[in-house]
């Protein structure tokens, strides 16, 4: 490669750079309730990298209810282009008909056959990683699954053929995710740690415990700059801590 087809390259990386750069900014007004990325640190240059993120999502109602399941997001280098689908991985063991059991891989080629820079985003995908926790139906029979699940098809044909024993292990894999919410992957942006009293119900309250709010409703999750505001953050602080006061003898 000669100077000027390394400069010429360089200056495309920087414009699609830029381009994600402003999809993310997008994510502080339209992201989805409860599921929330962070830019992972590249460890060579400590700056954030705008191809690799750390996410989580919070579920609060349907059958994976108060789970609390981690994820990656990468995009290729010559994102967003046609086809150039986002890849997302589980790092919380999820069982779902639309998730690989062995390897963690979302299937987003399913729910999108086309990916179109002009139609789909990361907005799209956290959309997407949020609707497998509240679909009802993985066949391709209803509004919601226009396309039959096909990452895991033994959990697509149990959900069909035994509910019960369906249900049983998405409890299990909820209850997973809950034990291992504190063990961090190295590396990530997102840290989870347990810091007594105040930190427990401040969660509470973020995950929306008590509220009326529906699956949309509320800010939950992790606090970070790109997805709950300072508002309400001292709101809920604040809200925690008339709690304990309330809960301490006098």
């Amino acid at each position: 490669m000669t100077s000027a087809q390394a400069e010429k390259a360089e200056k495309e990386r920087q414009i699609r750079d830029h381009k994600i750069a402003i999809e993310y900014k997008h994510l502080r007004v339209h992201a989805p309730g409860g599921v929330y990325i962070l830019p992972a640190v590249d460890p060579r240059t400590g700056a954030a990298d705008v191809r690799h993120y750390h996410g989580v999502v919070f579920v609060r109602r349907g059958p994976y209810a108060n789970g609390v399941f981690k994820f990656r997001i990468r995009l290729p280098p010559r994102y967003n282009d046609i086809g150039t689908y986002p890849s997302v991985r589980f790092v919380s063991y999820v069982y779902s008909p639309h998730v690989h059991p062995g390897t963690g891989e979302l299937d987003v080629r399913t729910a999108y056959p086309g990916w179109s820079p002009r139609r789909h985003y990361l907005v799209t995908v956290l959309t997407f990683i949020k609707k497998v926790f509240y679909v009802k139906s993985f066949d391709g029979t209803d509004n919601e699954s226009s396309r039959p699940a096909v990452a895991n098809p033994d959990a697509r044909d149990l959900h069909r053929s035994d509910p019960a024993a369906y249900r049983r292990k998405v409890e299990e894999c909820v209850r997973d995710s809950q034990r291992q919410m504190y063990v961090n992957e190295p590396g990530s942006t997102f840290k989870f740690s347990e810091e007594g009293e105040a930190v427990k119900v401040l969660r509470g309250l973020l995950l929306g415990n008590g509220s009326d709010g529906g699956e949309e409703g509320g800010q939950v999750g992790a606090v970070t700059q790109t997805s709950i505001s300072l508002d309400d953050i001292l709101g809920a602080v604040a809200e925690a801590s008339e709690m304990i006061g309330k809960r301490r003898p006098n």
